[in-house]
């Protein structure tokens, strides 16, 4: 089943097409990216989904349903920029965001309490925005994406003014909101964290869908039959024109053949030659080098 559904979304300000035709479906409980360079579309196509602008033609669905006045009640959308109330404090300022999601003041403290703790910063209740770190800010926006448990999470740079610590804290309440069946749009310049948390992506570039589908199926359909050889030292290759090898030096090499037939036939070549082979591994490009490869080429 899909948690959101675009069919030919089109959206137009004055000479420029933000968004244009965009169709994908995003499967319920998955952490889906949203990946694109900038000025690709993908905020205006965030505005759309969160009915914080309208399109101007196409179709959204939101759990089956068009969205609505009342879809951004079912949505958490944490945006790139921070949009807090700097003088306010942090427990009246969320309180009041979690007021404009429908919550009761009642509702709102249980919640906020149970986050501030499960973050380990009830201190902060009282301290105004303006006296935390952007970093410490970023993490009570973060709280007040999630405070209403939607059911779907949009994250637009979520780790960004971050340290390391504080990032995987945020990666691992990402993990359990999802475990517990929040679907999760990732979007972020950031490639390695596509690798590491997303199982399905969308490529946005010039408003246009590039490419779209589960992450491990779309480096399958990228790879270039490209393999990684190191030998026992001592050991050295025996010549064979089927394949292309560059040396990486200490005894390791990169192998690539017009198919994986030819790089499989000049493995065997060398072990009945008696090659002492330490390791062997295929390369998949990474979703950074399909990024730049597809966006490059439009």
């Amino acid at each position: 089943m899909n948690v959101l559904s675009l069919s030919n979304v089109v959206k137009d300000y004055k000479n420029h097409r933000a968004v244009d035709n965009v169709s994908f479906d995003m499967k319920k409980g998955k952490i889906f990216g949203l990946l694109g360079p900038n000025g690709a579309g993908k905020t205006s196509l965030i505005r759309i989904i969160t009915s914080i602008t309208a399109a101007d033609s196409g179709s959204v669905l939101l759990d089956g349903n068009p969205i609505n006045k009342r879809t951004p009640e079912h949505i958490g959308y944490m945006p790139e920029e921070r949009g807090l109330y700097k003088k306010m404090k942090v427990g009246e300022h969320l309180i009041y965001l979690a007021e404009l999601k429908g919550m009761t003041v009642k509702e709102a403290k249980n919640k906020i309490n149970y986050w501030l703790d499960r973050l380990d910063i009830e201190a902060w209740y009282n301290k105004k925005v303006q006296e935390l770190s952007k970093g410490m800010q970023q993490k009570i926006q973060f709280i007040a994406t999630v405070l209403h448990e939607p059911s779907l999470i949009i994250l637009d740079e979520p780790f960004s003014g971050l340290d390391p610590v504080n990032t995987n804290i945020i990666k691992e309440e990402i993990a359990r909101l999802n475990a517990e069946g929040a679907s999760i749009i990732f979007s972020t310049h950031r490639m390695e964290s596509v690798e590491e948390i997303c199982e399905d992506l969308v490529l946005i570039n010039k408003g246009k869908v590039q490419l779209t589908g589960n992450v491990d199926d779309i480096k399958e359909n990228f790879k270039e039959n490209k393999y990684h050889l190191e030998l026992h030292n001592g050991s050295s290759l025996i010549e064979n024109q089927a394949v292309s090898i560059q040396n990486m030096g200490n005894s390791s090499f990169e192998l690539m053949g017009e198919t994986d037939d030819h790089v499989f036939d000049f493995l065997k070549t060398q072990i009945n030659g008696g090659v002492r082979i330490k390791a062997f591994q295929e390369i998949l490009p990474s979703i950074n080098d399909i990024f730049i490869k597809l966006v490059q080429n439009n």
